[in-house]
């Protein structure tokens, strides 16, 4: 059965050329992912304007920052395989960094996890740099031989304090890490095994080459654009070029577990939940928050998770929604508003699967040992009740007294031991099932509380 989001190509097709129409631009590039699948793809106006050549989703666009999710990406590769830790000090991984300023602390403040989520007060760009001339220095051992000039500028966790220094760090932390050039570790351990084919940095092969947009500065006052300046090389904070199509395979994978097959070691689905995760409000409204490597907007109450980038010539956003599996790409060779874009497409594809229903599935059954567990269990001095229900494939403990309340249990080795799973007081604190000497369950310790299993009374 096909996806509910797949037939609504004319919806999309009309949004996109609006949006291009709308705000003048040159050209885009559009996608709608849902799950697996890239329900529909499209380009608007040109990819070049002198030759005439239309943009497409095989077009290359400079994707800039959204670059920062692959090396957010690769640093949790190497903290789940014990190689480095969030809360290292970056000093500990790049000892050059000692003669930074850090005028709020020591300079082991500025630490991996911080550095991620942009909350490090690490100034936002190498020593000297600056935009408009497009003076910017993108070689990380230039500008570590200059680390007296790198200088945390406000207090760590105050703040969002966006910092494309930060993520140029991050991409010689993980070389270091690692034992592998930056490129080749993403190319090898993200890219190769997502068949993300066209996705790659400067220099690109002739026949990526021969794909790619032309990026256009912003009009002012004609619609007789001008081609945008060559950016500076780039790398861990920005520099990778891709198209709709290997985007597209990027949020699928934001979907994946680790068993599905669609990215096997990669990631596993918990680090991947844990990237999607806010860890702290951007502004006041709590319209935005930041997690790891990825940022969150709320919009009619529905939690967007994107990156956007942006160079000279380009705009470019990737969205999805990790509960209904949807999301949208947005490539812009011209400066304009593409997170609205994406999430506009997005938000009609999550629409379409709401409308349609969830699927059905079959319940996987539960492990007979885990049988005689289910039941209810009273809460001493309080009064209340708990249900130990199998529920969609794990044992959850249920309060009919506050629907608000629920604990997931996850098995150890041991049997009748429990853990209790995120999102919790309790979590990740223990459950033990008690059973008397001929094996009956009669009571379980719950976290920091023994509650007594009750017995169901026969009529006879």
């Amino acid at each position: 059965m096909g996806s509910p989001a797949g037939e609504l190509a004319e919806k999309y097709e009309a949004t996109a050329a609006a949006f291009v129409k709308e705000h003048r631009l040159p050209g885009a590039a559009a996608g709608v992912v849902h799950g697996e699948e890239l329900v529909w793809s499209g380009g608007v106006g040109y990819a070049d304007r002198a030759t005439r050549r239309a943009a497409a989703p095989e077009t290359l666009f400079r994707i800039a920052s959204i670059t920062k999710t692959f090396t957010a990406t690769a640093v949790m590769q190497l903290r789940d395989e014990g190689r480095l830790g969030l809360d290292d000090p970056a000093v500990a991984h790049l000892p050059e960094l000692h003669a930074s300023r850090s005028p709020f602390g020591p300079v082991e403040s500025l630490t991996i996890r911080r550095m991620l989520s942009h909350e490090s007060g690490l100034q936002s760009e190498p020593p000297g740099a600056d935009w408009s001339r497009l003076v910017y220095e993108g070689e990380v051992e230039r500008n570590l031989g200059r680390a007296s000039e790198i200088a945390t500028t406000v207090p760590p966790n105050t703040q969002w304090k966006y910092s494309n220094l930060a993520y140029q760090l991050l991409g010689e932390i993980m070389t270091r890490a690692a034992g592998v050039p930056y490129a080749e570790y993403v190319r090898a351990r993200i890219l190769d095994p997502l068949q993300m084919e066209a996705t790659s940095f400067d220099p690109l092969s002739d026949a990526l080459a021969a794909r790619t947009a032309t990026g256009y500065a912003a009009r002012f006052v004609s619609d007789e654009l001008e081609i945008a300046p060559e950016e500076s090389i780039v790398w861990a904070e920005g520099g990778l070029w891709s198209s709709v199509d290997d985007l597209a395979r990027w949020i699928s994978f934001q979907f994946s577990a680790q068993t599905d097959g669609l990215a096997p070691a990669i990631l596993a689905r918990t680090t991947l939940d844990e990237m999607h995760r806010a860890r702290y409000l951007h502004d006041d409204a709590w319209t935005r928050a930041w997690g790891i490597g990825w940022y969150a907007v709320r919009r009619d109450d529905v939690i967007w998770v994107q990156h956007s980038g942006g160079l000279h010539g380009f705009i470019t956003n990737v969205c999805f929604e990790p509960k209904e599996k949807v999301g949208a790409v947005a490539l812009l060779n011209g400066i304009g508003n593409a997170p609205e874009l994406a999430m506009q497409l997005a938000t009609i594809a999550r629409g379409a699967v709401m409308d349609a229903g969830p699927l059905i599935e079959v319940p996987p059954p539960m492990p007979e040992e885990w049988r005689a567990l289910l039941g209810l269990y009273l809460v001493p001095n309080f009064g209340n009740v708990l249900r130990l229900e199998w529920r969609d494939g794990k044992l959850t403990f249920l309060d009919p007294s506050d629907p608000e309340w629920s604990l997931t249990l996850a098995p150890t080795e041991t049997p009748d031991l429990f853990t209790v799973e995120r999102g919790v007081r309790e979590s990740g604190e223990r459950v033990r099932f008690d059973r008397n000497s001929d094996g009956r369950v009669v009571s379980v310790f719950l976290a920091a509380r023994t509650c007594v299993r009750l017995e169901s009374v026969s009529d006879g």
